[in-house]
């Protein structure tokens, strides 16, 4: 009996050697020989598809005598989880792709100067402040009159200009924003310098109200070029146009309020 009970051993630990997973349950509790960290730990960052990507901090000024952030403007930062930063100057939009711990760490210092929760200094008596408007973490951050008065956020906010970022931080840019559509922002009854050109596309007054425009969006490349005096026809109406990049978290002119 003890020569087949060792014989039958000797059968179960070599099943077990080719099959461990069939044994490692043997006792009730699961022991791999081996185990590999999770996908997203700090060993190996998990990769995203720009498809799941999402916004993670923004940074918008408005106000001001010139007034800044008007309807339809463009925020002046935008980080996205997948490490893509866009730039907005002078309705040009310009991209840089940070590494994972370029952008762990401008978000960690987002943190410390209290952007992942909401809150407000206000503008007091000043009617034409300039604004800084803050987005994390569904937090919402508004700072008026920046540098009038200490606040952490105000100088975090120099920590956004890519002239101030290393090289080693980036993983590719600066390079023109590729949108995959656009936004035409249609305003009717101004006046332009130019000829009346008839317009290709859908009506342009058949879109989202958006303050005093009409917003419809298309794909950049069927929209053809224009300028603030070039005059559009459209169902009987004249309009004039303006084209707004729509940014990888805005698909529709609603993302745009």
């Amino acid at each position: 009996m003890a020569g087949s009970h060792t014989r039958t051993s000797s059968i179960v630990a070599l099943a077990c050697a080719g099959a461990l997973a069939a044994c490692g349950g043997a006792s009730g509790v699961e022991k791999p020989p081996h185990s590999l960290p999770p996908a997203g730990t700090a060993t190996k960052p998990a990769k995203e598809s720009p498809r799941g990507e999402h916004l993670v901090l923004r940074l918008r000024k408005t106000g001001g005598i010139a007034g800044l952030g008007g309807p339809g403007g463009l925020p002046d930062f935008s980080l996205y989880s997948t490490g893509r930063a866009l730039v907005a100057s002078q309705a040009k939009v310009t991209e840089y792709r940070l590494t994972p711990a370029a952008r762990d760490r401008l978000l960690g210092e987002a943190r410390a100067a209290g952007l992942g929760r909401s809150h407000t200094v206000p503008a007091g008596q000043v009617s034409d402040a300039i604004v800084l408007e803050f987005t994390m973490d569904g937090a919402h951050s508004e700072i008026a009159e920046p540098g009038v008065r200490p606040d952490p956020a105000t100088e975090f906010q120099a920590r956004l200009d890519p002239a101030r970022w290393p090289k080693s931080d980036l993983t590719s840019g600066p390079r023109p924003y590729k949108p995959s559509k656009v936004a035409v922002l249609a305003s009717q009854g101004a006046v332009a310098d130019g000829p009346v050109r008839t317009w290709p596309l859908a009506p342009l007054g058949k879109g989202t109200q958006f303050g005093a425009a009409v917003c419809t969006v298309a794909a950049p490349g069927k929209v053809p070029a224009t300028s603030p005096s070039t005059a559009w026809r459209s169902a009987g109406k004249t309009y004039t146009v303006r084209v707004r990049p729509l940014l990888p978290d805005e698909q529709t002119c609603t993302a745009l309020r």
